[in-house]
């Protein structure tokens, strides 16, 4: 079959499955705003494409972000029209309509047939809006319209694709009927031989940490640390932390811009916003045990999680990390706020354990007690990872399981 791979940052969460496609005899193209020059990956023939220069317009706000997503899918539209040109015609299309590149795709080809990637439908009730009273929508009313408008994007796909894939019953949980009914739950799946226990790991970043398992680590990680992923709550839990665990190193992972959620006052980062908050809390001696690593490289991200010996991961209602599925698999124990997304992996005191995602005095009391319970650490990580070996595991089940929704797709009506 002649498949077309769509997705702004290719390969994205196509990194396992396009590759596998190419390698099984298929002719995978990947059409993406990632590069600039025509190039060969795994098999996969990946075409650039660029977005035209505008002038500004005068634009109603709720009206930004879906002018962004039909300038990215007329973009997109004409890259597909030069293709149809020299003779290219897709069975299948796979793509993430997150940033609308795909919107007019059935448009050049009609016959091909469309798999949507299903990361997430924005739901204007709570939890899912206004969850965190800190950063609470000032006009809820209005609030909840403009996440409305957020979703037409979506529904203009839904006309157009056949079936979808989710990687959570979370994310697909989101969406709405009829289409939820055409959606895979699958994840993207986790290595379990890469990411996985090694007791005489050591992770060594010149100037921040030289640690092994003989040392009490506690981690957490965000792509971005930002109130989304309970960045907040964790700092303000680190002076008693701290002073309770005159031993431990606390290792922090992410970057300083926004993921998800508000951005902080202009010229702020919400890093430095909650270091400021709690430092005057936090002695010198205590503050040095404190290492921000920033992004590290993904072989030091696992040694980390292997060194580990308490994990703390904290998200707001939303996409589920990769991050503690990783961490699950190295047999990390464990501590994680109790949301709806958290609990599809951590069942509290089989998996890990949970505590009320505001409640930062609970937070201290889990680590303290894991910190101290070595046996309990060992049983908390080997469920975890035979969890994430019997659901997530990439080759034995995400893998195999993704090819069938694609050889459905090929079938469909």
């Amino acid at each position: 079959m002649k498949i077309l791979f769509i997705h702004q940052n290719f390969p994205g969460q196509y990194k396992h499955l396009a590759p596998l496609l190419a390698q099984q005899g298929h002719n995978c193209v990947a059409l993406t705003l990632r590069v600039k020059e025509a190039m060969k990956w795994q098999g996969v023939q990946v075409i650039p494409y660029a977005l035209p220069k505008r002038n500004g317009q005068s634009l109603h706000p709720w009206l930004v972000d879906l002018d962004t997503k039909v300038t990215r899918a007329e973009a997109c539209w004409q890259a597909a029209v030069d293709l149809r040109a020299k003779g290219y015609t897709p069975d299948l299309i796979l793509a993430h309509p997150g940033w609308g590149e795909s919107l007019f795709l059935r448009d050049v080809w009609p016959t091909a047939k469309l798999g949507l990637y299903c990361e997430l439908y924005h739901l204007a009730g709570y939890p899912h809006l206004n969850f965190d009273p800190e950063f609470a929508s000032k006009n809820i009313e209005a609030e909840a319209l403009r996440i409305r408008m957020k979703n037409i994007n979506n529904h203009l796909h839904f006309e157009t694709g056949h079936a979808g894939i989710s990687p959570t019953r979370f994310q697909a949980d989101t969406f709405p009927s009829p289409f939820r009914e055409r959606i895979t739950v699958s994840h993207d799946g986790i290595d379990t031989v890469q990411a996985a226990p090694l007791p005489d790991v050591r992770l060594t970043i010149e100037g921040q940490c030289d640690v092994t398992r003989a040392d009490e680590v506690i981690t957490f990680v965000n792509r971005n640390l930002e109130p989304y992923r309970g960045y907040h709550v964790f700092m303000r839990a680190l002076p008693r932390l701290l002073r309770e665990r005159p031993n431990a190193t606390v290792l922090i992972v992410g970057g300083d811009e926004v993921s998800y959620g508000a951005r902080p006052p202009k010229g702020q980062t919400w890093k430095q916003i909650f270091i400021d908050e709690v430092r005057a809390q936090i002695s010198d001696e205590d503050w040095a045990r404190v290492r921000f690593l920033g992004r590290i490289p993904y072989d030091q991200f696992l040694r980390l999680l292997q060194v580990s010996r308490v994990h703390v991961y904290l998200t707001y209602p939303f996409v589920l990390s990769w991050s503690l599925m990783e961490a699950m698999s190295c047999s990390a124990a464990i501590v994680a706020g109790d949301t709806a997304p958290v609990r599809e992996v951590i069942t509290h005191g089989e998996t890990g354990r949970l505590v009320d995602f505001f409640d930062r005095e609970a937070l201290v009391d889990e680590i303290c007690a894991l910190l101290e319970d070595a046996g309990a650490r060992a049983q908390l990580g080997k469920t975890a990872r035979e969890l994430i070996r019997a659901r997530y595991d990439l080759r034995g089940i995400c893998l195999p399981r993704q090819l069938r929704w694609v050889e459905d797709l090929a079938s469909a009506g």
